[in-house]
């Protein structure tokens, strides 16, 4: 078995790595945005209420619109993925 010094000096004598497994990312991307809008809309009440924050409500916000381009960029590179 070769040491790791040899290994991290020579990559090409390392085992290739496996192939990574195939999902779905549309399904993870949608639980994300999911989470995301819960927290929009808790947010949301809590800031009409006078409880809650600007800053938490606009993030709660990013965070839904980050996971709306992810999806898009999970739908054109699904078959990459």
């Amino acid at each position: 078995m070769p040491s790791v010094v040899s290994l991290l000096l020579h990559p090409e004598r390392r085992r290739s790595a496996p192939e990574p497994p195939r999902g779905d990312l549309r399904r993870a991307v949608l639980a994300g945005i999911a989470v995301w809008t819960v927290a929009l809309v808790v947010t949301g009440v809590r800031l009409a209420t006078g409880d809650g924050t600007l800053t938490a409500f606009l993030v709660c916000g990013t965070g839904v619109a980050l996971g709306g381009l992810g999806l898009v960029w999970a739908h054109r590179h699904r078959d990459e993925v």
